[in-house]
């Protein structure tokens, strides 16, 4: 019988990065995922790129997985929003110390630098190909049986399962949750000229066009990802063109200011919806992640939200162990709701209104947006709270995020 401190359910992005923020800081763990890690490296499985703030990647860097990533991943120098092609807008810039506003990373390799640093971790076991077969939460502790057989002990249980996570059902949590009538089509373009590290989000009534800046590729090419929402009904025949005329309309869509573009990745479509736990802990239990909330991806916080789901509930974890608490009692996961709930709310009821403010079409409604972006832009209080925002640095931040170890 295996005894350890945290078992983690989930060793995607998010369970990975759990686990090597409390073997940081002297934690043991064990992370169990049914997947085949060397089936989730390649681009074929996840061609998709996620902006990684700065807060988030401060605590990349201060639990060691940056060491692991392949390269620094692109810096992102400034974000442009806009109502269409019309002119105006709003945008951000780095703070004055020049730490960019976040970094563009393949999930690929941010997945193989967490794999590599979970595997060098002192005090993490990864139990892959595997899955719980049967699992108790009592007042006394947590077992889980493998389908090994094996049986695992710890006082406390995470849920890091993503969006349809069995363990947040099977606690009986409730969500609020709904599907938006859009679907987001995902890929990557080569472009004729530089990027300069402007991130772009377009609004069209049909849907948000967010245009997010890479790294060139080996051959020297200009890429950048994109994330186009599209009407559902129209999802399919948008998947179903040519690569040669999908290009044309990202190319129009953009405005055609990045040149001649053409496709660097094959596409990949998924729905989008929105879904927010009633609350993120039950007995001897926390959710992470997809678990407790998922959001549009109008903004680009959904991995950064997951990501401060970690760092608060690592430094509430090992201010426990240091008073020597018991790591499941419902005080200390209190402290942990009670500090990520505001949070998660706010982020995701503002993405939740930019979607459908958006959405609204005619040119009154467009009018009405660029002249609140010109204000936003022009008022300097109003538009650094947004910039923190963007940058994760807003609220109660943990120590992780600041780039401090625990």
């Amino acid at each position: 019988m295996e005894q350890t401190h945290v078992i983690i359910l989930g060793g995607g992005l998010i369970g990975l990065t759990l686990a090597a923020a409390l073997d940081g800081s002297g934690l043991r763990s064990v992370v169990i995922d049914p997947a085949d890690p060397d089936a989730r490296l390649g681009a074929s499985f996840d061609a998709r790129t996620s902006a990684v703030s700065s807060s988030s990647m401060r605590m990349l860097h201060t639990i060691g997985v940056g060491h692991h990533l392949s390269g620094p991943g692109c810096p992102i120098l400034q974000i442009r929003v806009a109502d269409g092609l019309a002119p105006g807008g709003l945008s951000f810039d780095p703070e004055e110390d020049g730490e960019p506003l976040g970094w563009m990373h393949e999930n690929r390799h941010l997945r193989s630098a967490l794999r590599a640093r979970v595997e060098a971790g002192e005090h993490i076991q990864v139990c892959w190909r595997t899955s719980a077969t049967h699992i108790e939460r009592t007042e006394l502790g947590v077992t889980v049986l493998l389908e090994s057989g094996e049986e695992l002990r710890a006082p406390l249980l995470v849920a890091a399962e993503g969006r349809n996570s069995p363990t947040r059902e099977a606690a009986g949590i409730r969500m609020a949750r709904w599907r938006y009538d859009h679907a987001a089509i995902v890929s990557t373009l080569f472009h004729e000229r530089l990027h300069d590290n402007v991130a772009y989000e377009i609004f069209y009534p049909t849907g948000p066009f967010a245009l997010l800046p890479m790294t060139d590729a080996s051959d020297g090419q200009h890429r950048s990802a994109i994330v186009w929402s599209v009407p559902s009904e129209d999802a399919h025949g948008w998947m179903s063109l040519a690569d040669d005329a999908f290009a044309a309309e990202a190319q129009a869509a953009m405005g055609g200011f990045l040149g001649r573009v053409s496709m660097a990745a094959p596409r990949s479509s998924y729905p989008l919806g929105f879904h927010h736990a009633h609350r993120i802990t039950d007995r001897r239990l926390a959710l992470v992640g997809d678990a407790a909330h998922a959001i549009h991806p109008i903004a680009g916080q959904g991995l950064n939200l997951g990501f401060r789901d970690v760092a608060a509930l690592t430094e509430v974890l090992v201010d426990g162990a240091r008073l020597g608490l018991d790591l499941g009692d419902a005080q200390l996961l209190g402290r942990y709701g009670r500090w990520r709930s505001l949070d998660t709310l706010m982020v995701a009821m503002s993405t939740d209104s930019l979607t459908r403010l958006y959405g609204i079409g005619g040119r009154a409604a467009s009018a009405v947006r660029r002249f609140g972006m010109g204000l936003v832009d022009r008022v300097g209080p109003l538009k650094a709270r947004l910039n923190a925002e963007a940058r994760g640095t807003s609220g109660d931040l943990p120590l992780l995020l600041r780039g401090l170890p625990i």
